[in-house]
């Protein structure tokens, strides 16, 4: 039943049949086709001279009802709209008869020719081959050609209607390939966007995030010392190394920038002046070679956030940074001893948001890595490991 009904139901591709389907040359050729067949069956028919007066008026009448009639047949047959279609197919299989009546035996055959052909090309299956058997059925059973020739020209006719409405199948087929495959293309395009606005936005927060905690970090210490009577000079080093906090967290927004296009300094030069400035120990294991921007940037704003840390929870803590090439990762532990962690004020600690350990993890998972943070040996380690 639902292969009855899908005969009986499946037009040809609709892709296929859209006029903007075929090539400009193909269009052209198709048209002068039409005009050709056309004049052709004009001056079969008016060439005789059989008509005069009124009787080539109703001709040319009959002429314009049956183009007409072809007209909304290919409409209808575009649009898939089966009442239509089916009608104008009745009349110009109608017409056909009236004009073998008439004598006008080419506009007869050709009507015939025409019908069964493109019935064949944009019908349904079933209703195709109806039109088509009835419409070359007529032709043989008037024509005066040999049962050879007529057999041989209704064989052509039903090949020619077949890979005509294969080559329509196809063209359908590769429009809606076409189509699929640029919506594909958009869309990854889309995506491939959102990911590098994603990938901004998170090192533009990273930067920012670290440098506003760094001198949230001395702020806080400054309102400390003043509550408790700290000597001026003292409180106005906290304010100017807020101050370079700032200036820095700018230069480290531009190089941010300048990272996403691959343009920043060697990870490992990088890192031995930021342990400099943090007056940390650093150390480098293995072969050092060129790492990925990502991979690279992972490294960077790792550091970075654990030092803060190892400032704001331990400040005095003795800190030991390490990065190490491995043959297929790279690692990079960022640890602090014990004895400074006893030193630690309270006040300092509580002034973090508390996302730094969370965006440092989602980072590592992002290229495939891991990231471990935690006590160790009675201090705390920070332990990235990232391919590369």
């Amino acid at each position: 039943m639902a292969e009855a009904d899908r005969l009986r139901t499946r037009w040809p591709s609709r892709e296929g049949l859209e006029r903007d389907a075929d090539t400009r040359p193909r269009r052209i050729l198709a048209g002068l086709g039409r005009l050709a067949l056309l004049v052709t069956v004009c001056w079969g028919t008016f060439s005789d001279g059989r008509y005069s007066g009124w009787a080539v008026a109703a001709e040319a009448a009959g002429l314009v009802a049956v183009v007409v009639l072809v007209a909304g047949f290919l409409h209808a047959c575009r649009e898939q709209r089966p009442v239509p279609a089916y009608a104008s197919a009745a009349g110009l299989f109608a017409a056909a008869w009236i004009a073998d009546t008439g004598q006008l035996y080419l506009l007869a055959d050709v009507l015939w020719y025409g019908l069964a052909v493109t019935a064949l090309v944009r019908l349904p299956p079933a209703p195709a081959l109806l039109t088509a058997g009835a419409a070359l059925g007529s032709y043989a059973a008037v024509s005066s050609a040999g049962p050879l020739s007529v057999m041989a020209t209704c064989g052509g006719l039903l090949l020619l209607g077949y890979l005509l409405r294969l080559d329509i199948e196809a063209r359908g087929t590769a429009r809606r390939l076409l189509v699929q495959e640029r919506a594909a293309r958009a869309a990854e395009a889309e995506s491939a966007a959102l990911a590098e606005r994603a990938r901004i936005a998170r090192e533009i927060h990273d930067v920012l995030a670290h440098s506003l905690s760094a001198q949230l970090v001395h702020l806080e210490a400054a309102r400390l010392m003043l509550d408790a009577g700290t000597d001026r000079e003292q409180v106005r080093e906290r304010v100017v190394a807020a101050r370079r906090m700032a200036q820095d967290g700018l230069a480290e927004t531009r190089q941010a920038l300048s990272a996403l296009r691959g343009e920043f300094t060697p990870v490992g030069d990088y890192l031995v002046e930021l342990t400099g400035r943090e007056r940390a120990e650093f150390r480098v294991a293995g072969t050092p070679r060129p790492l990925a921007a990502e991979v690279g940037l992972a490294v960077r704003r790792t550091a970075q956030e654990a030092l803060t840390n190892v400032r704001k929870h331990a400040p005095g803590a003795r800190c030991t940074v390490e990065l190490r090439y491995l043959p297929e990762e790279v690692e990079l532990e960022v640890r602090d001893e014990p004895a400074g962690r006893a030193a630690a004020p309270g006040g300092l600690a509580a002034s973090g948001g508390g996302y730094g350990l969370l965006g440092m993890r989602e980072r590592a998972e992002l290229l495939g890595g891991t990231l471990l943070a935690g006590p160790h040996e009675g201090g705390w380690r920070v332990l990235l490991r990232v391919p590369a």
